[in-house]
């Protein structure tokens, strides 16, 4: 995920690409191993983006935005509910006529999300921030996703702090189980 460039490209370039699989998802029309590394790959990339934003989208929302703390904890409930969904998905069987309706309200939550960051946020992070801040944010969020967590723990702390201490180890710890049983190598 993500090319480089200011934190706001950067996460809209991951959410085209989280659109783009989507897509693939979508135009699918059997469940089986296809379907299951289709969502484990969506799950990855949500996952790593979630975590990068909550430990420097959220708080550059808090610092800069009026009213930030309210938006920001509007954004990281959002993230509950769609780790929640990421993680009923991993137990259940791609057959399982309850894989599509729980698919589609992930794609439901995470499109409101994205809509919300892209048509509000972002517009105003643009108008509080330097450039050179937005730049900053964007190579912060690029390391944070390659030491995120890779599969969902709906149950972990989301504040900045709490995150950019755990997701290491955690995100060590999920790498090293998706090599050993080939996940998110589709």
């Amino acid at each position: 995920m993500g090319k480089g460039g200011n934190m706001i490209d950067e996460l809209m370039t991951d959410h085209r690409e989280v659109e783009e699989m989507f897509g693939r998802i979508q135009a699918m029309t059997a469940g089986g191993q296809q379907l299951r590394d289709q969502v484990d790959e969506v799950t990855i990339e949500l996952v790593r983006h979630s975590v990068a934003e909550e430990q420097y989208l959220y708080p550059a929302v808090r610092e800069h935005i009026d009213g930030g703390d309210r938006i920001a904890d509007k954004e990281i409930a959002d993230h509950g509910r769609v780790e929640k969904i990421l993680k009923q998905l991993e137990k259940v069987d791609t057959d399982d006529p309850q894989m599509s309706t729980m698919l589609q309200q992930l794609m439901d939550e995470v499109a409101a999300h994205v809509q919300d960051e892209e048509n509000n946020i972002f517009p105003m992070l643009r108008r509080a921030c330097t450039p050179q801040q937005l730049d900053d944010l964007g190579d912060k969020i690029r390391r944070a996703k390659t030491m995120a967590p890779t599969r969902p723990h709906p149950s972990a702390p989301s504040t900045p702090m709490a995150s950019k201490l755990l997701a290491p180890g955690v995100g060590l710890v999920d790498r090293a189980r998706d090599f050993v049983t080939g996940r998110g190598k589709s």
